[in-house]
């Protein structure tokens, strides 16, 4: 049985990592090598499907990563990160910091991928973390959850704008609803759950903990820190160039000059560029620091986050051979003939491609496939198809595991433990996932 292979595979993953001792990256590679021939994928193909899925993860990540290592690294040597931290410190209080940072995630998560997200937002919550001698995950658990949720429901992302159009769902109706159902979602997994994790799980609340990959903490002296200004401006430099391409690609005309040179700009990868020699001058040469030291900061930036790209790149190789050993086709055939709520059905599907896949684009758009037919009976204009999008997006982000790369992130960022992030992280998004789905069935009572 396909899923039962899955089962196995993950179980001698954690094998490897927690009790060999192994490499993750190496035990992600002999695990993905296992797996493709127990789902009899042709051994000639193996390290076709190993190296599509590591440089398939990394060509879309690691560039972005890079650049946002480096854009991070010079904004928080230059105390541009303790000036925003103070700034919100201020303003929000101790009191409401919660609140300022599920705010802060929100809006950065409508226009970033949520593994992008993570990369801008968690040092500045690190930062004020620190300052506040709070535990980190007392407030990167707020931020992780809403990064999620608006990935996973709201347009323009990707996943559900494409969704949308295959469901023939108004995009309208969807967005609207999304932020709808968004709201109690990230409060139930947020400030909820965060307190509940506290009390069952206090272990995992660390003050003084070790996370290499963002750096070390400096102090400074708040006058020789730059502008609140031009620090947010210069952090938010990427979230400002996407968000702006994402609202111009529906304005201007795509194969016009103007439109395509937007498009250019505002594409991720350009988006991080511009982003990061900007930064090289309001944080380094506006502050008359010299090439040497601005080349230091970008040199150690790469070096921290050098582990954690072969991890992820490991979890791509991971979800490839799971996609080549048929898993969704798999899936696909249990539910064709389904005949159960069909808000039910479009989470459910989702649900369980995304444990077996590991990818929640990836297990949105099959599900979606899949879900299409049972769709079509409803009109455009109907707030159902909208629903089933939101359906499939809260599924989507449902118990994330060893086989994604965000649940490597998570683990390194947060300096966690295997089990540690199998316990929090995993529990959160299917905690999320399943306040997704009962938003999803409220609002459908009086729509």
């Amino acid at each position: 049985m396909p899923l039962l292979i899955v089962l196995i595979g993950v179980i001698f993953l954690i094998f490897l990592i927690v009790k060999l001792k192994l490499n993750t990256f190496v035990s992600l590679v002999v695990t993905s090598f296992l797996i493709a021939i127990l789902l009899q994928v042709p051994v000639s193909k193996i390290p076709t499907a190993i190296e599509t899925g590591i440089g398939g993860q990394l060509g879309h990540l690691a560039i972005i990563f890079g650049f946002g290592s480096m854009l991070g690294a010079l904004v928080s040597d230059a105390g541009g990160g303790f000036r925003i931290a103070t700034t919100l410190i201020d303003k929000f209080g101790r009191r409401w910091i919660q609140l300022a940072i599920i705010l802060a995630s929100f809006i950065i998560g409508l226009a970033l991928f949520f593994e992008v997200g993570l990369v801008v937002v968690l040092p500045i919550v690190f930062i004020i973390a620190r300052e506040l001698d709070m535990p980190l995950m007392y407030l990167g658990v707020p931020m992780a959850a809403t990064l999620n949720v608006t990935h996973a429901f709201l347009p323009p992302h990707p996943a559900p704008t494409a969704i949308a159009d295959m469901l023939n769902a108004n995009l309208g109706h969807v967005l609207l609803l999304g932020i709808i159902a968004a709201i109690p979602t990230i409060i139930i997994a947020g400030p909820v759950f965060n307190w509940c994790l506290r009390k069952l799980y206090p272990q995992v609340y660390r003050k003084n903990i070790d996370i290499s990959v963002l750096g070390e903490y400096k102090e400074f002296d708040l006058k020789d820190t730059p502008g609140f200004g031009i620090s947010v401006l210069t952090a938010m430099m990427p979230v400002i160039l996407i968000a702006l391409g994402t609202i111009l690609g529906f304005v201007l005309p795509k194969h016009s000059v103007i439109g395509q040179f937007v498009q250019f700009v505002c594409a991720p990868d350009a988006a991080m560029l511009i982003s990061l020699i900007f930064a090289i001058f309001t944080m380094g040469l506006r502050r008359n620091k010299k090439m040497q030291e601005i080349e230091g900061t970008l040199t150690a930036s790469v070096k921290q986050i050098a582990p954690m790209l072969l991890i992820i790149g490991g979890g791509g190789a991971f979800k490839q051979v799971l996609v080549e050993g048929g898993i969704s086709k798999y899936v696909s055939q249990l539910f064709t003939n389904t005949h159960m709520s069909p808000i039910l059905a479009a989470w459910l599907i989702t649900a369980i491609l995304r444990v077996a896949l590991g990818s929640s684009t990836v297990s949105a758009l099959t599900a979606a496939g899949l879900i299409a037919p049972m769709a079509q009976q409803y009109g455009s204009q109907s707030a159902m198809a909208a629903l089933m999008v939101l359906a499939i997006g809260a599924g989507s982000v449902f118990c994330d595991h060893v086989n994604d790369a965000g649940f490597w992130m998570i683990k390194s960022y947060f300096g966690l433990s295997l089990k540690e992030t199998l316990l929090s992280w995993s529990t959160l998004t299917s905690v999320l996932a399943l306040a997704g789905l009962g938003s999803v069935y409220v609002i459908s009572l009086f729509v």
